[in-house]
Order: C-alpha cells, then structure tokens, then sequence
C-alpha cells in the first residue's frame, strides 16, 4: 500500500513506514504531520487517481528531525569572457516517517 503525496512543490512516493526527506516544514520533532494533497492511493481494492487530489485521503507522518543538507557547490563559468563564479548552498529538510496511509 503506497500514495502519492505533493509538498513543498514536490511530489513524494509515501509506503507505510518508510522515512522521508521533504521540504522543510513548521513542525517540532517528535510531533505528527497529516499530508492532505494526496495524488494517488492504492489500496487493497483498488487504486484512486485523483483530480487533482484523492477526496477524503490523508497520509500521516511522524517528524524525525529538521536540519540541513549536505552543501552543494554552484559554478557558473562564461569561457570566452574570464568569469567564473564559485557559491555553495545548503538546503533545509524535514525527516519524516510514515505512520499512517
């Protein structure tokens, strides 16, 4: 049994008791979110696709920890004109855990 789930801008394949790494979200650790924008559920009699979202579907997660990604470096670099710039970037993120489908 899976769902897919949208968050963030982003859609995620969600299994029962699977952790995730999502957009960060507004939760403290230890504390349950419900994910509403269900896209699809499957379920034992069958699959529900929805338009755009499954009516009445909620996924339910239980927030591991927040923190931050590991840093990325961006590098722009024009050949012909001498320009190179160098930046680096670390992303925010929720851990999730799937509790409830």
């Amino acid at each position: 049994m899976f769902a897919v789930i949208e968050t963030g801008g982003k859609q995620y394949i969600a299994t029962l008791g699977e952790k995730l790494r999502v957009e960060k979200l507004e939760v403290e650790e230890g504390k349950t979110v419900t994910f509403d924008k269900v896209l699809f559920r499957e379920k034992e009699s069958g699959v529900e696709i929805g338009k755009p979202y499954v009516e009445g579907a909620k996924v339910e997660a239980k927030v591991l920890k927040n923190g931050r990604d590991d840093k990325k470096i961006v590098f722009k670099f024009h050949s012909k004109n001498r320009f190179d710039k160098k930046k680096t970037h670390r992303q925010y993120f929720t851990e999730v855990e799937i509790t409830n489908i």
